[in-house]
């Protein structure tokens, strides 16, 4: 480990994330760096995807072929990878982040992901850690936690380079998959730890809006939880306004502050997964699935799928299905 800090510092999206280079490895912070490598490397050599850990919360990844672009929601949560790169996409913007960054999702969002550099030999490695809202709200209530200034809505997701306090955090986590009889007691607070490392760098204070009472990130997040429990029904922006408090022109623009959507366009997002998961998963038929997620029309659920997904319904169900045979 270094004995010099390096200190985290804010990663522009527009800068480092569009050209999709991975910043170079900072000396300081190699030997952590392998030590990550060596233990995500042990605790996943028998692991193809994604496994769960006996940490609550802590989820290991392994990834030999890179494959395209999947989709999904991103909860709130730490990434952290230790080889490889990973690229993200929200709405129209892309981050890009690797063995020098990590990444932060404070709200639900619906993103698209995609690894890169991953083979056998070298696989990707990564780990991501759920974050609990209500121990962020813990936290920040703490008297002795130092004041932050305050911010308005911003993008529920960053990417922010990786310091040695973190990262240290990390290891400590991840080495207590090594004796499972201290994870009850030493886990929550080796978690407490990384929490407070995020709210304290770089673009913590993001971290921090999601967790203040009638903050107007906190609003965006109620207008997402009901976004996402009623999906499936005729979006009604005034409802949702008046639940959470804001003019119907606020929630427009700090729902795009947030999200890099609009509400409609989040919605769209929803309901297009949402139907190919009954597709693939349930196999349910085109017709059905878009009946099930709220679409009257048939033909402007296939447009509206082949835009988001690069093809119609059918044929992207078929290639999943004959890939996964494969």
């Amino acid at each position: 480990m270094a004995l010099n800090e390096t200190a985290d510092s804010a990663i522009d999206p527009s800068n480092h994330a569009i050209n999709g280079t991975p910043a170079p490895l900072d000396p300081g912070l190699d030997h952590a760096r392998l030590d990550l490598v060596a233990l995500l490397d042990r605790f996943t050599a028998d692991t193809a995807g994604t496994c769960e850990t006996a940490v609550h919360g802590l989820f290991l990844h392994r990834i030999v072929h890179c494959g395209g672009p999947s989709h999904g929601i991103q909860t709130p949560a730490l990434g952290v990878i230790a080889q490889g790169s990973k690229r993200i996409m929200v709405g129209d913007e892309l981050y890009v982040y690797d063995p020098m960054h990590y990444l932060v999702s404070s709200v639900d969002l619906p993103v698209m992901g995609q690894v890169t550099g991953a083979t056998e030999d070298r696989p990707y490695l990564g780990m991501r850690l759920d974050l609990d809202v209500e121990e962020i709200t813990k936290l920040i209530r703490d008297e002795s936690l130092p004041p932050s200034t305050p911010t308005d809505a911003s993008r529920g997701l960053y990417v922010n380079r990786l310091g040695t306090s973190l990262l240290d955090a990390v290891l400590r986590l991840l080495r207590l998959l090594d004796t499972p009889e201290d994870i009850p007691i030493l886990a929550p607070l080796v978690k407490r730890e990384i929490l407070y490392r995020l709210l304290m760098n770089g673009p913590g204070a993001r971290l921090r809006q999601i967790a203040l009472q009638d903050s107007q990130t906190q609003r965006i997040a109620k207008a997402i939880m009901m976004l996402r429990q009623h999906f499936d029904q005729p979006l009604r922006v005034e409802s949702i306004a008046r639940v959470v408090h804001m003019t119907v022109s606020s929630l427009h623009h700090h729902f795009k502050a947030v999200t890099a959507m609009s509400p409609l366009q989040y919605q769209k997002q929803l309901r297009l997964q949402e139907a190919r998961r009954l597709m693939l998963i349930d196999m349910t038929d085109a017709a059905t699935a878009a009946h099930r997620v709220g679409y009257e029309s048939a033909s402007q659920f296939s447009r509206e799928y082949s835009r988001l997904f690069g093809a119609p319904p059918l044929r992207d169900t078929r290639r999943w299905r004959e890939t996964a045979s494969a």
